[in-house]
């Protein structure tokens, strides 16, 4: 009976997921349902996703230089380097060095990463990246990629290769964020060679063809029961041999020196490339997912002033859900630090479950059930 209750409860919302950006084949059941995937629902989502993404791009590609269009729409990303006139990006440099704060740090197998939010706060201590984030190119190239007119999250973002003692980076594996456009974005403060770590891409998978979609019916029969985790909650992984089948060439690493843009429909397969030997990479790190299917006509995230403060609000939402007994929060509070520091504070002490979503402000089926048991 109380099984029945926790289902009638919680199909509403599994159906309306449908609807959204929702991605995870194990924690709902209609997504991941084997009966309704071989009739095509995950296709279909996929593909009236990405015929959204298209007609919004129409409009946000007028003002961006076309040899910039056109590299995109042909590889799914952009580099630019040189991004900044040089003495800009030596303030800019200066700024993140000497900034000391509060951040965010996470683990993903051997590696760490540290995030510290760049909200207006953060931003009056930091002029220079100020003057990065006002630039209208790098803004209109974010929003090209992610195909929607919004204020991106931005964070200053630091990756730390084998800093622990773990299984390999699950970002090493080639794998597409999810089944939509989407959109991530690098500013590279520290160079990044092809034996420490690039951003690793296979140009032009952001377009699907036929063998793609087959791969991915294929792929959505068996992913809410799939051996790989991140694969059954909607980030499928895949191999060389898979991609040659579905018609697409070999993955490129992206070898830059400092004061490069990268920004990349990671729709699209990619991955982080093998660091060699311990070390660490500083960027700029923009991302911004939303609804692939709706626009909303009012949206406040397009306000600077507003969109720039999501990143703090939504880590205090996650804090308040642990606290409340509600998952883990995987982003761990620590303070003090700067983005150049290479201790980790005794991270790979903090043990967090695996499998727990990282998705801000998604409110899962694990959630609701939880709430249900109360």
């Amino acid at each position: 009976m109380h099984k029945t209750i926790k289902t009638i409860l919680t199909y509403p919302v599994w159906t309306l997921q449908l609807f959204t950006g929702v991605k995870s084949f194990r924690d709902n059941p209609l997504i991941g349902s084997r009966r309704l995937n071989e009739t095509g629902l995950h296709v279909l989502r996929q593909s009236v996703a990405h015929r959204a993404a298209s007609w919004r791009r129409r409009r946000l590609k007028r003002a961006i230089p076309p040899h910039l269009v056109t590299e995109f729409d042909r590889d799914g990303f952009v580099v630019i380097r040189d991004f900044l006139p040089a003495a800009t990006f030596s303030r800019l440099l200066d700024d993140v060095r000497q900034y000391r704060g509060e951040a965010r740090e996470t683990i993903q197998g051997d590696t760490v990463t540290r995030r510290i939010a760049l909200e207006p706060r953060v931003l009056a201590r930091m002029p220079g990246v100020r003057t990065l984030l006002d630039v209208p190119l790098l803004g209109r190239l974010i929003r090209l990629a992610g195909s929607r007119d919004c204020e991106p999250l931005y964070y200053i973002q630091t990756i730390l290769p084998h800093a622990v003692t773990g299984v390999p980076d699950p970002q090493l594996q080639l794998h597409a964020d999810t089944f939509h456009p989407t959109v991530k974005a690098w500013f590279t403060l520290t160079e990044t060679a092809e034996n420490s770590g690039p951003f690793v891409y296979v140009p032009g998978s952001h377009r699907l063809n036929p063998a793609r979609q087959a791969w991915e019916k294929r792929m959505s029969l068996e992913a809410a029961g799939s051996a790989d985790r991140l694969s059954g909650r909607g980030s499928f992984r895949v191999d060389e041999e898979a991609l040659a089948a579905m018609g697409y060439p070999a993955p490129r690493a992206v070898a830059v020196p400092a004061n490069t843009l990268i920004v990349a429909d990671t729709g699209g397969f990619h991955a982080r490339g093998v660091s060699e030997q311990p070390g660490i990479r500083v960027e700029i790190w923009a991302y911004e997912r939303g609804n692939p299917f709706f626009a909303p006509l009012v949206d406040p995230w397009r306000i600077h002033a507003v969109g720039r403060r999501r990143a703090p609000a939504l880590w205090a939402f996650h804090d308040w859900l642990e606290e409340g007994g509600v998952g883990v929060h995987v982003w761990r509070k620590r303070g003090d630090v700067g983005a150049f520091d290479l201790d980790v504070g005794g991270h790979a002490s903090v043990h967090v479950p695996p499998g727990l979503s990282g998705r801000f402000g998604q409110v899962t089926s694990r959630m609701l059930r939880r709430f249900v048991r109360r």
